[in-house]
């Protein structure tokens, strides 16, 4: 009925005012009260002209700039909006308002929606941040990380043993190696009706994975500030493939500097909080750490995951793949493991990496079990369209 609130058109007009933010100019001549006044408020606080809950300027009116403040609107915009926008929120105001620091409080944190992005921006923050914070930062970190792993981790698993088994199928096995349905399969076309029994003339069996087939994972990480969320990701597998029984996996972050982390790969977390995110970018450095290491090129995976904005020797980082590839290892290149799609990052190097058969994608959590399973069986790589 007109003049109600399920009135279409009033609707309409109550969206639009909180979207405009209630200027003398908007035009909708709506006011609003209760819920929606409140919602107005949390909103106008972040995006509203000159206000916001900034700690290192004076504002018109809102929150102030104190840690308490913050921490209430935080809480209020968790009671009115849904947790995705809620994540988007707090986003802009750690990237638009300068908020970063107060997220050195403990109370602070304590009141956020917890995400991949603002764990990328707790570990930039992890230098600077007081002891009494450390707690409860690693508290959200591992929240987070959790998450992951319940949403990817079991996909994963399952993905990659089938990989794993696939891949060590021999067409010689002995007797007690046979795989008979996989062998009767592949014989069908060689059916006797007569005898009623199919001729094996191929033989398909399941190979020894525990010893002769077991693989090795190189994950080589960039932790350059853009790679903030592959790190988050690349963490996270990183200690999925390293409760996998049939692959060595090492996990190795850089910039210009290499760290090796794969003694922390038992908790994602201490992972985390052994990388230091920003700073410049060495990948032939990196590559030259992970390609000492290798001992079994033909049964080794190596991903890559930076937007190869290189700031070492381009020359030698190119003959690094190159020799790498020669050699039999897999090599995979990814500019980002996250659900944003490709960031910025270095076309040229981009292309050279395609050239040597190592091309260069953004892939999302969701895509990598495939990308890992394709590389381990030697198959093409399930490369995005977009790519």
């Amino acid at each position: 009925m007109p003049g109600t609130e399920t009135d279409p058109a009033r609707e309409r007009l109550r969206r639009w005012r909180l979207v405009l933010g209630g200027d003398t100019a908007d035009g909708t001549g709506c006011a609003l009260s209760g819920r929606d006044a409140a919602m107005d408020g949390a909103l106008a606080a972040l995006y509203g002209e000159g206000d916001g809950p900034r700690a290192d300027r004076d504002r018109s009116a809102g929150l102030g700039a104190s840690a308490p403040s913050v921490a209430r609107w935080l809480g209020d915009i968790r009671a009115y909006f849904p947790s995705s926008v809620v994540q988007v929120m707090q986003r802009d105001a750690i990237d638009r308002l300068g908020l970063a620091t107060l997220l050195l409080e403990p109370e602070v944190l304590e009141a956020v929606e917890a995400d991949v992005h603002l764990v990328g921006t707790l570990l930039s923050l992890d230098k600077a941040m007081p002891e009494t914070t450390k707690q409860t930062a690693r508290a959200v970190v591992r929240r987070v990380v959790e998450d992951l792993e319940k949403r990817l981790a079991i996909r994963a698993r399952a993905t990659l043993t089938g990989a794993l088994d696939r891949s060590a199928r021999v067409n010689r096995p002995r007797h007690h190696d046979i795989d008979w349905n996989r062998t009767i399969a592949a014989n069908l076309k060689h059916y006797l009706p007569e005898h009623r029994t199919v001729v094996p003339e191929r033989l398909i069996g399941y190979g020894r994975a525990s010893r002769s087939v077991r693989k090795e994972v190189v994950l080589c990480v960039d932790q350059s500030g853009s790679m903030a969320a592959s790190v988050v990701y690349a963490s996270v597998f990183g200690a999925v493939l390293a409760s996998m029984r049939s692959i060595d996996t090492r996990f190795v972050v850089f910039d210009t500097a290499v760290v090796d982390l794969t003694d922390r790969l038992d908790d994602p977390v201490d992972v985390l909080f052994g990388t230091r995110l920003g700073g410049g970018t060495d990948i032939n450095r990196a590559l030259a750490y992970c390609q000492a290491r290798i001992t079994r090129p033909a049964e080794t995976v190596v991903v890559l995951i930076s937007d190869l904005y290189e700031g070492g020797i381009r020359d030698e980082m190119l003959k690094r793949v190159a020799a790498m590839r020669a050699s039999g290892v897999q090599f995979v290149t990814l500019l980002a493991l996250s659900d944003e799609g490709a960031p910025a990052y270095d076309r040229e190097h981009a292309a050279a990496f395609a050239a040597l058969g190592a091309p260069a994608f953004a892939c999302t959590p969701d895509l990598f079990p495939e990308v890992m399973a394709a590389a381990i069986e030697k198959r093409p790589l399930p490369i995005p369209d977009a790519a």
